[in-house]
């Protein structure tokens, strides 16, 4: 594993990216902002090399308004207040 930095956040905190790496020539980066995954590096039937993964080089795109792509961790996470929500006129409450 091969940690380096990705960028910085508007308040300073720096954010990392994490290179992880196999033997079959699979690589895959991900992030301490949400847990996304910025790259997914695999060989083809013929061993060529691709990133499969759509999502941004920097961390700017990703502070900027996008879908969230990549995040392993959705955008309500953490943030359902009081524990519980309305779906479709039914409300969950949550541990």
């Amino acid at each position: 594993m091969k940690k380096t930095t990705f960028g910085t956040m508007t308040d300073g905190q720096t954010i990392d990216v994490y290179t992880l790496t196999n033997r079959g020539g699979m690589q895959v980066e991900i992030t301490n902002y949400g847990g996304r995954v910025v790259s997914i590096v695999v060989p083809d039937r013929q061993g060529k090399r691709a990133d499969v993964v759509l999502g941004f080089d920097r961390l700017d795109g990703y502070l900027a308004n996008n879908p969230f792509f990549g995040a392993l961790v959705g955008r309500y996470a953490n943030r359902i207040g009081n524990a519980r929500f309305v779906l479709d006129g039914v409300e969950y409450k949550l541990a």
